[in-house]
């Protein structure tokens, strides 16, 4: 045994394994069970690169992929009454609205933003399924009711990325209250004119799909995402039968004409803006910032003009 042994093999060994690994460098994808380096995943906007699975992806991520430079404007939403029922299960209705908030970053289930994709102008709004389930709140009915005033007064058209469990229990039937407000607002939009697009992802159910979520004036939806007011589960134990496969699914509800598009996520920005830019008149996107070369014809020698 001599001093390498004894010391510096020792040493050099407690240096490395002092160096902590993140929990979070990994995700394993629920459908196929690859591990994904994170870094990889979000560069991929939350989709499997192995089996093409759309995971769920916060509003902001979203926006921050479509809006032209990741740059946009929040729109302000009016604050709803905190604890209208003074609701309480196992927590108090604010506990839970502040765990939700230490999860995700956000102050509620939905942000209205305003910018441009593709030099198009656009008010985007985007709900967050992990606040609380995406659940429809007060605080939602408002933010639409914003997104479609502020569209009204800009004359720009409104997109919509729902992801929904229903209405929030804990505000009651304040929370179904959300359904005519945000038809009125849906209204609003189709009286003066302004293009109303829904992206529905995965999942988009009970009360918003009853409402806003399906009264767009045109339909996209991300592949396999469920899109219903009941779920499978709660039918096939009414009905007592065995339902068709990938019932509800979006590829199923397109092919029975509740859709009008179903588009992968890596595509989502161009077909909007394509979309976006047709119904308001506009000329189609082009691929860059910077006008097309122009071409001339190059100049004959003038050796040649005089040998003619």
């Amino acid at each position: 045994m001599n001093w390498i042994t004894n010391y510096v093999r020792p040493h050099i060994n407690s240096l490395f394994s002092r160096r902590e690994v993140p929990e979070n460098l990994w995700t394993k994808c629920p459908e196929c069970g690859t591990m994904l380096f994170h870094r990889e995943l979000a560069d991929n906007l939350n989709v499997c690169t192995n089996c093409d699975h759309h995971m769920a992806i916060t509003p902001r991520e979203r926006f921050t992929a479509m809006f032209d430079g990741g740059a946009f404007l929040e729109v302000k939403v009016p604050e709803p009454v905190a604890d209208p029922l003074h609701f309480r299960d196992q927590k108090k209705y604010p506990d839970r609205m502040k765990a939700a908030q230490r999860k995700t970053g956000e102050k509620e289930a939905m942000l209205v933003a305003e910018g441009e994709m593709g030099r198009t102008p656009v008010i985007a709004v985007g709900q967050d399924f992990s606040f609380m389930g995406g659940s429809m709140g007060m605080y939602v009915g408002n933010a639409i009711i914003a997104a479609a005033e502020r569209a009204v007064e800009t004359r720009k058209p409104l997109v919509l990325f729902s992801a929904a469990g229903g209405a929030r229990m804990q505000e009651g039937i304040l929370s179904l209250m959300q359904m005519p407000r945000t038809t009125v607002a849906v209204e609003m939009l189709k009286e003066a004119g302004i293009p109303y697009i829904v992206v529905l992802t995965h999942p988009t159910t009970g009360g918003v799909t009853a409402s806003y979520a399906m009264l767009g004036d045109i339909h996209i939806a991300e592949p396999n995402a469920l899109i219903c007011f009941a779920g499978p589960r709660v039918i096939e134990q009414t009905i007592r039968e065995k339902l068709p496969e990938g019932f509800q699914r979006a590829e199923y509800l397109l092919e029975h004409g509740m859709l009008d598009r179903v588009t992968h996520r890596s595509k989502m920005r161009d077909e909007l803006v394509s979309i976006l830019r047709m119904l308001g008149g506009m000329p189609a996107p082009t691929r860059a910032d910077l006008p097309p070369p122009t071409v001339e014809a190059p100049a004959i020698p003038q050796d040649l003009i005089k040998a003619d």
